[in-house]
């Protein structure tokens, strides 16, 4: 569906948008794992605005192919990100679900400035209102896996997102 190369070429332009929208950082850059970290490391590579890295743990799929509905955190922070710029990297915005319970979790936390980057967003599965500020492609429902997104926790390391058929 996506090539590798068309991943970089848009994960540099996403990283000079930040890089534009938080001259000078630094910024917090806020993984939610596992799927996303690798967008979160090229992400960060790609901005000149000093990154600090931190990552969570959250859960509403289990092993199926549609969230569960149900959000669980299974790791938090390690730090504090009171008054502190922070943008949210996600590998695939689908339902809203997580991410909406996510930016609930961390708004409680007094950040300065709360954004999200997606490598991938699916807006016509959303189920919950979510706004995302950094998109890297915006894409059909199809079921994907590659450049960090798995199924039952195999794929995750193709160079491409790929459709996943039955």
């Amino acid at each position: 569906m996506i090539s590798a190369a068309q991943i970089q070429k848009r994960i540099e332009e996403l990283g000079a948008q930040i890089d534009h929208d938080y001259n000078g950082g630094p910024v917090y850059l806020i993984a939610i794992l596992k799927g996303a970290c690798f967008f979160l490391a090229d992400l960060a590579r790609a901005m000149k605005t000093p990154a600090r890295i931190e990552f969570v743990g959250i859960s509403s799929y289990g092993k199926g192919k549609t969230s569960s509905g149900e959000v669980k955190l299974t790791k938090d922070l390690d730090v504090s990100v009171e008054g502190q710029d922070i943008v949210i990297v996600e590998d695939i915005v689908d339902s809203g679900v997580t991410l909406s319970y996510l930016l609930k979790i961390f708004a409680q936390r007094k950040p300065k400035s709360l954004r999200i980057a997606t490598l991938l967003d699916k807006p016509e599965r959303r189920q919950r209102p979510v706004e995302v500020h950094y998109v890297g492609f915006k894409i059909p429902d199809e079921f994907v896996v590659g450049y960090g997104l798995d199924y039952a926790e195999d794929y995750r390391n193709l160079k491409d997102v790929c459709i996943l058929r039955e």
